[in-house]
């Protein structure tokens, strides 16, 4: 193994604004409560079925597609920062509400409100970090990031965990002020970062060349990112469990200290993420990141597959420790490949456009298992999700294959 200090090299030299967005995420991370335990607050809190409550968190994943059109659009014309900013504050301000139990059945609209206005600001993110990063230090920005989301992620459901059974309102308001402190950084130390009609032309003959036709004819122009796209929605599927059966089934295994063991497997998750994520970074650099990706669909497949076996916690730990070792071979390779086959001129519609496309197995996924698992229970679950993550593997051998043999030109 690499010592430390060679293995956390690749870090230095970055954009100094990059280094702030690392710091803006561990503050997220630490601040995000909801979503982790948002499945239990609509079942044990507000008494809902599986059914209903998937319906929900269904309503809460449409809600994030016209968000990113909208924010997409916006990120090209007025700027990243402008956009992320605005809209990063209101959906802070939505959980604010939240935190009231007299609104009942009205949290999950104002959970679906935030969730839209999230939705605006993802794509004014990441096309800040790409247009901060070149195609030499991207997957170091990119990963960098994705550590710094995963430290905070790291105390931030295990402290949900002691809320959701001690003070359930924090859930909410401690999301809201962690977020307000993230974005405040944000506007105060990153710059606007759009790029320059000088940089646009100087982008022709790569692969992030300036497209000078609308939305449609540039997504044309990049077939195989299309194809990588769709085979990435069977991941959404997969992946969109560990929020929704997972705690479902340490709630059915182990009762009332359930919501308290899914807090530590949430934490056990960004630790490992913490632990791993520069070794892995290491190993894969210089790489295709498509060989990379389509790895993690096997890991994927092992993780959550064998969760339908574990009776203990420690083959739960066990379990987690596989799936998250996929999650952090995918994403540190997934942002790396998508954005160095974005044309410079569309950033923010193509990180609005494509997470869409790519966020339709993730939106389909929760009332798809929560009508199985209302219909046979937990169990077929999991037999479900190891084929598909499995069969989104081997889709995306077969496109590397294609994508191998396809003669060198700029946009791909």
């Amino acid at each position: 193994m690499p010592e430390p200090s060679r293995l956390f090299s690749m870090y230095r030299g970055l954009p100094r604004p990059i280094y702030t967005l690392f710091v803006a995420e561990v503050i997220n991370g630490v601040g995000i409560f909801v979503f982790p335990f948002l499945t239990l607050y609509l079942t044990k809190r507000l008494g809902m079925d599986a059914a209903k409550a998937g319906t929900y968190l269904l309503l809460g994943s449409l809600a994030y597609i016209p968000g990113n059109l909208v924010g997409g659009r916006l990120a090209d014309r007025l700027g990243r920062k402008k956009v992320a900013v605005g809209f990063q504050v209101l959906s802070a301000l939505m959980y604010i509400p939240c935190g009231f139990p007299a609104l009942g059945e009205l949290v999950p609209w104002f959970v679906i409100l935030s969730v839209f206005f999230d939705g605006a600001t993802d794509p004014a993110r990441t096309a800040m970090m790409t247009d901060l990063s070149t195609p030499d230090n991207r997957q170091s920005a990119f990963s960098l990031g994705y550590l710094g989301h995963n430290l905070g992620f790291a105390v931030g459901p295990l402290i949900a965990g002691f809320l959701f059974e001690a003070a359930p309102s924090w859930i909410f308001w401690g999301n809201a002020l962690a977020a307000l402190a993230a974005v405040s950084l944000v506007a105060l130390k990153v710059p606007e970062t759009k790029p320059s009609q000088e940089a646009i032309e100087a982008s022709k003959g790569s692969s992030e060349e300036a497209h000078e036709g609308n939305l449609l004819s540039a997504l044309a122009s990049r077939p195989f990112l299309l194809v990588y796209t769709l085979i990435g929605t069977f991941y959404g599927f997969v992946y969109a469990q560990h929020r929704f059966a997972l705690p479902l089934q340490t709630e059915a295994l182990f009762k009332a200290t359930g919501a308290t063991i899914y807090g530590s497997l949430m934490t056990l998750n960004a630790v490992l993420v913490i632990l791993l994520t520069t070794l892995v970074v290491k190993l894969t650099r210089g790489r295709k990141p498509i060989w990379s990706v389509a790895a993690a669909g096997f890991l994927y497949a092992l993780g959550f597959g064998i969760i339908g076996l574990c009776r203990t916690p420690i083959l739960l730990y066990l379990s987690t420790s596989i799936w998250t070792l996929g999650e952090i071979v995918h994403a540190t390779n997934d942002g790396t490949y998508v954005a160095n086959h974005t044309p410079m001129s569309h950033r923010g519609r193509f990180q609005a456009v494509l997470p869409i496309v790519g966020g339709l197995g993730w939106a389909a996924s929760s009332p798809i298992v929560g009508k199985i698992i209302a219909a046979s229970g937990l169990d077929p679950v999991w037999g479900l999700l190891a084929l598909a993550a499995g069969g989104a593997g081997l889709g995306f051998v077969v496109l590397g294959i294609a994508e191998s043999r396809r003669p060198k030109s700029g946009a791909v």
